[in-house]
């Protein structure tokens, strides 16, 4: 699709990110960031700023809408860069850019795309409406299928009285009005605590973690990484494993159980995920001062030839995108970061192929296990 955004009188260059993904069937914008554009040039004037913007995906609201200068809110550091690499590229200056792990920061008004975790749209508005006047409003937008009784609930509870406008282009805005009196639901609760079990080699180890909002499979260990922790190497003291994608860091916390001398990095481009995994190896290995925990985009910041291992449960989409560019992203990355001899251990979907791709990247895969759903191969670096 084209990288041309143009609405009304505004012009700009807008790609999604990375910009190189060769998925350019995707654009960067949709028809719920047109509909809070054009609320913010109907209803809002030039002197309500700094203009809270919250899961700007990819930049547009925040280039469009640049003369309000905008503070971005996000959970996403792919989010963080994308913004700055549309920002740069269509002449605008740098915008704020505060992390969900973060205190909400102050604005004069606020628009927000609507997040596919409900969990985490509950923290956001339980966030948000500490700051938000009696009686101002918040306006989000979505998909019109993505709008229903449940979700306007979430709104009525959290923030107050709520509205939503007809359809346009498949997508439909809410408005909720603060009510200052109203008063805050006792649940869900933020973060979220729940045992899991670790299967190690002579016992089965249950461990309390901490799940923050956005954490991927907040409520529950997904069968993925359950089945994922049936099969995971036996990793030595003076190696260095990197936990890819790390969620909540479960998959790093059944090594440590397993070895506490291990040399882990926690990496993953959520914030909260990556929080989750830090509080996680503090609570229940305090004396695991060597691990080490990282925001970034795949293992971008990762130099050459640095592991002995690498550990992922790559995901097949970007946001409501179904695409295969992360995970291709993350292989390549894996190849590049692996020493020599170094190995890459993933779960993944048994329909997604991804043996095959291992196979063209690294010469060879080695199938470890397979149930009905998941399967577990794993790579060497051989060159």
């Amino acid at each position: 699709m084209s990288s041309q955004f143009t609405l009304d009188q505004i012009q700009l260059q807008l790609d999604r990110y990375p910009p190189e993904q060769k998925t350019r069937s995707l654009q960067a914008w949709d028809a719920a960031d047109e509909l809070l554009i054009r609320y913010a040039q109907q209803q809002l004037s030039n002197d309500q700023t700094p203009l809270l913007l919250v899961n700007d995906l990819f930049g547009t609201l925040a280039c469009a809408l640049h003369a309000w200068q905008p503070v971005q809110w996000t959970d996403s550091y792919l989010s963080q860069l994308a913004t700055q690499h549309n920002l740069q590229q269509n002449g605008l200056s740098a915008v704020s850019q505060i992390a969900s792990t973060e205190a909400c920061p102050a604005f004069a008004a606020v628009l927000l795309k609507l997040p596919g975790n409900h969990s985490f749209l509950r923290y956001q508005l339980r966030q948000i409406k500490q700051q938000l006047p009696d009686g101002a409003s918040i306006v989000a937008a979505a998909k019109a299928k993505d709008i229903h009784a449940n979700l306007l609930q979430i709104f009525a509870e959290e923030i107050g009285p709520v509205s939503a406008s007809l359809t346009e282009k498949k997508c439909r805005l809410i408005t909720a009005v603060c009510d200052k009196n109203q008063a805050v639901p006792k649940k869900p609760e933020f973060p979220l605590v729940w045992p899991v079990e670790l299967p190690l080699q002579d016992q089965t180890l249950t461990l309390d973690i901490v799940n923050h909002a956005n954490v991927f499979a907040r409520e529950q260990l997904d069968i993925g990484a359950r089945f994922f922790l049936q099969h995971l190497p036996i990793v030595q003291p003076e190696q260095r494993v990197i936990d890819l994608g790390c969620g909540n860091g479960v998959i790093g916390l059944a090594l440590l159980a397993a070895e506490p001398q291990a040399q882990i990095l926690f990496c993953d481009e959520s914030y909260m995920a990556v929080q989750s995994s830090r509080e996680n190896v503090s609570r229940l290995f305090p004396t695991a001062s060597h691990c080490e925990f990282l925001v970034d985009d795949s293992m971008s910041q990762q130099p050459d030839l640095s592991a002995d291992y690498i550990l992922c449960n790559p995901p097949f989409h970007q946001q409501q995108a179904v695409t295969d560019h992360i995970a291709w992203q993350m292989f390549a990355d894996a190849r590049r970061v692996l020493k020599i001899g170094g190995r890459l251990r993933i779960v993944c979907n048994r329909h997604l192929g991804y043996g095959e791709k291992l196979t063209r990247l690294f010469g060879g895969c080695i199938h470890v296990a397979s149930n009905a759903k998941f399967s577990v191969f794993e790579a060497i670096r051989r060159k």
